[in-house]
């Protein structure tokens, strides 16, 4: 984005202007870049280019409080398109982003998508243009993430003047470690949605070099092993957690995300690249080497006793609006009320029965709730989420509303690493070992199921286990449309994708339990035409257009 409004927002955000106690990156006492040469500074500075510009921080033209910020917004994107939820609202045109190209009916109707121009690629491509700014659904991800990636290069380009007090060696490293951290993370969500994008570690101004999608997975890498290497420099040092302490606000530094040891946050690296891995490789594709590759990363991957990354809500409201911060609480309560998103009828599906998990978090309504039908033809419900569960002990609960109550996992999780070691199990013939890992992550989250190891399951049986277990176990962790994607679900019926014997709810309130769908969507979007307009390909770039029709 270069000579633009869009791009001289981005350069100035959370730099000058009053925000939030906790962040103090919007502090009016908080320096600029210019003067952000001081610890405090260059530690201030890094912290809101994570949990600001990264997460919630736009031009407010470009900006809609119906989805809202990235973690509610970009991500409820992805969990519409996984069909986790639905939503009627028309804002960014969520009610036609995630709705498929037709349904048929128990009876053999067939329903058409009823929006205009009535397939999602062919709505990708209508509106993914400049002048739909903020209400282009393709926009938002792009801008967060590179924003984000723009404040870690300026926090790089600073690191190397700062004075620091201490041992000087080990606080730059960290402060280093956590951009390349943050700069990997970037790049793993442009090359794991976008077709192509942009390689930028200048601190200023951007390029206009076209990458594939390939390739920014590959730069993610890069720039994780670096983050891991100087991890490995600093070890166990005092004045590692001293900076750490200050980079993480202090309201989320409770459960799972308070400060990690320097291994553990290596072992949070490893998960998010075998996440890079996985879900850009369709299942298909998968190699016995690539599935090696998987064991190796996740093996030293994130463990139960692991401190991650994580968000929290609190009253202000400095990260994660309690009430409508996340996809979870974007989904909870009366769907005919506040609720933005509604519950898939086949989220609720892949639940087993006995499922304490369902049973803690959600409840059935009396009448299911019907949708305006010129908004979609799949987003009518049961079932509504629970604000705080419903009580059971030692059941996970999947949203709660009071702040600081929902822990948000930004990046990797035990659960996640767990589910992919044995998908790579199941899959080179160790299907004891990785029902075995199913089992673990059920226990973790009480689910309160029989083990399924043990009990003889083929091949295909134990997939299906490991895809509904994915499903539920990593519900609003931004991973539905990626599996969706990588197991042929978005492809036509015709090329083996789809969903058949779906339960779906029709207009008139009829419950359909084998119904078929059609989501044909979009593997990997255009670049947004936003970033196109001002910033044009360079000569040699990669194309920005994915060819799929």
């Amino acid at each position: 984005m270069k000579n633009t409004p869009i791009i001289t927002a981005l350069l100035l955000v959370g730099l000058a202007t009053a925000c939030r106690e906790q962040l103090d990156v919007k502090n009016p006492n908080q320096p600029t870049v210019s003067s952000a040469n001081t610890q405090n500074g260059i530690i201030n500075l890094a912290q809101g280019g994570a949990y600001v510009n990264g997460s919630r921080e736009i031009k407010t033209d470009l900006y809609d409080g119906i989805p809202g910020y990235f973690w509610s917004g970009a991500m409820g994107v992805h969990a519409l398109m996984g069909d986790v939820v639905g939503e009627e609202a028309a804002n960014q045109f969520g009610n036609q982003i995630g709705a498929p190209d037709y349904v048929i009916l128990d009876d053999g109707t067939k329903v058409l998508n009823p929006n205009a121009p009535n397939t999602q690629i062919a709505l990708i491509r209508q509106v993914n243009v400049n002048a739909n700014q903020g209400a282009n659904p393709l926009f938002h991800e792009w801008w967060y993430m590179y924003s984000l990636n723009s404040q870690m290069n300026k926090v790089l380009d600073l690191s190397e003047q700062v004075a620091y007090t201490g041992d000087a060696k080990v606080k730059k490293a960290t402060i280093q470690a956590w951009a390349y951290w943050w700069k990997g993370f970037a790049y793993s969500h442009i090359g794991s949605i976008y077709y192509a994008g942009i390689i930028n570690s200048a601190a200023n101004g951007t390029n206009g070099n076209y990458v594939t999608k390939e390739k920014m997975i590959d730069e993610a890498n890069v720039n994780l092993d670096k983050a891991a290497a100087l991890l490995t420099t600093i070890g166990t040092s005092a004045d590692y957690t001293v900076v750490m302490t200050q980079l993480i606000p202090d309201f989320i530094q409770v459960g799972k995300g308070k400060v990690p040891t320097t291994d553990m946050w290596k072992h949070n690296i490893n998960t998010l690249k075998a996440r890079n891995l996985l879900v850009n490789t369709t299942t298909a594709a998968m190699t016995a080497a690539q599935w090696g590759q998987i064991l190796t990363l996740t093996n030293s991957g994130i463990t139960a006793s692991d401190n991650v990354f994580t968000g929290r809500s609190n009253t202000n409201g400095d990260f994660l609006a309690p009430q409508t911060g996340t996809v979870a609480a974007k989904s909870t309560g009366d769907p005919s009320g506040g609720a933005t998103y509604k519950i898939s009828e086949r989220l609720i599906q892949d639940f087993k029965p006995g499922d304490k998990r369902l049973a803690n978090n959600f409840i059935q309504r009396t009448s299911p709730w019907i949708g305006e039908s010129s908004r979609g033809n799949t987003f009518n419900t049961r079932w509504q989420l629970v604000d705080g569960g419903n009580k059971l002990a030692g059941v996970t609960v999947i949203s709660d509303r009071s702040p600081g109550a929902t822990e948000l996992y930004l990046a990797g999780s035990y659960e996640e690493n767990e589910l992919m070691k044995a998908e790579a199990l199941i899959n080179t013939g160790s299907i004891e070992d990785g029902l075995k890992s199913i089992d673990a992550v059920r226990t973790v989250q009480g689910a309160g199921l029989a083990p399924v190891a043990g009990t003889g399951l083929t091949l295909a049986q134990a997939q299906e286990e490991l895809r509904r277990e994915r499903r539920v176990g990593l519900i609003f962790r931004g991973l539905s449309f990626y599996d969706a994607r990588r197991l042929g679900v978005i492809l036509p019926v015709a090329n083996g994708g789809g969903r058949k014997g779906a339960v779906v709810i029709d207009k008139a309130g009829k419950l359909n339990t084998n119904a078929t769908i059609e989501y044909n969507f979009l593997d990997y979007w255009d670049v947004p035409d936003n970033e196109l307009k001002y910033n044009s390909p360079a000569a040699g770039s990669a194309p920005t257009t994915n060819p799929k029709k």
